[in-house]
């Protein structure tokens, strides 16, 4: 009889049972850091694309040192801001069950790695030297690869409720349990 009654209930997520919120694991007197941190790698690796744009449509090498300081800012504090969010992906169960979590997780450091291969093209060049087709692309790339993690990001804060603010510890015993 109560395997019935547990069948007839609505879907876990779904508007009559709705998801609760799962705190942050890394956060400072309850605010999760990792949403106050993402967007400083997220705005200098995507203005490394424009300021890569406006170094080929002005050939002022403003802009090219430009570039190189913002993918500069953008490897550190994407490197801060992904060793906080990997603290919040390995101790929230959620967050590694979620298709959008690995998504996330994975995702990031394939930015990362892309947006250092293009500092590194750049360093054995004059500062200043106009980007070629190379760092144009990898620039772009990044900032693609980081349009579609971020979208997975949000995805986990907005409709899984991973890193959401509660009251007290919401975290079942199976939530907090590994997941391979």
């Amino acid at each position: 009889m109560e395997e019935l009654r547990e069948m007839a209930r609505p879907e876990q997520g779904s508007r009559a049972r709705p998801l609760r919120g799962l705190p942050s694991t890394a956060a400072v007197v309850g605010h999760p850091i990792h949403p106050m941190l993402i967007p400083f790698p997220i705005t200098f690796l995507t203005a490394a694309l424009a300021t890569d744009v406006a170094a080929r449509a002005t050939e002022d090498p403003f802009w090219s040192r430009t570039s190189r300081w913002m993918l500069g800012a953008g490897l550190v504090t994407g490197l801060v801001a992904g060793a906080v969010g990997a603290i919040d992906y390995f101790t929230i169960r959620r967050a590694r069950e979620k298709s959008v979590g690995k998504l996330h997780a994975y995702g990031n450091p394939l930015a990362l790695g892309l947006a250092a291969a293009n500092l590194a093209l750049r360093q054995k060049r004059q500062a200043g030297a106009m980007p070629n087709a190379a760092e144009i692309g990898l620039s772009t790339a990044t900032a693609a690869v980081l349009g579609v993690t971020g979208w997975a990001g949000a995805e986990l804060s907005y409709r899984h409720m991973v890193g959401v603010a509660g009251h007290g510890d919401q975290h079942t015993d199976e939530e907090k349990r590994y997941v391979p």
